[in-house]
């Protein structure tokens, strides 16, 4: 069963749409870790201890702790973009047709231009 945690930068719009899709998401707020300014390190030790995949905005500061080498039960960086439904679908679309285990790697959901088609879409990244 596929299960994350989110910090308290991920709008809780997405979590619902996570939610929609029947994946377990326990956010910061529910764990009783916001707004305690708790470190990125601590986060994703608390994420893999739970055996949870992160979720965050925060791409920067985890692309660094992922090539640092801190463990993790997955990373998913998403994008600041109010298409949250559209975010969830991607991610849900990722699980699924992903067949390796998701433990260790870095995965960012991010808009760009795509031939035949007019608008961005999300696509998927990996570090």
């Amino acid at each position: 069963m596929i299960k994350f945690y989110t910090n308290e930068n991920v709008p809780f719009d997405l979590v619902e749409e996570l939610r929609k899709f029947g994946y377990d998401v326990l956010t910061s707020y529910d764990a009783g870790q916001a707004n305690q300014s708790i470190s990125d390190e601590n986060v994703l030790k608390f994420a893999y201890e739970q055996e949870r995949i992160i979720v965050t905005l925060n791409r920067e500061d985890f692309i660094s702790l992922h090539q640092q080498g801190y463990k993790h039960s997955g990373i998913l960086i998403c994008k600041d973009d109010r298409d949250y439904k559209g975010q969830a679908e991607k991610i849900r679309e990722f699980i699924v047709n992903n067949t390796q285990l998701i433990a260790g790697r870095l995965i960012r959901i991010k808009k760009q231009n795509q031939k035949g088609y007019s608008a961005q879409v999300f696509i998927v990244q990996e570090y």
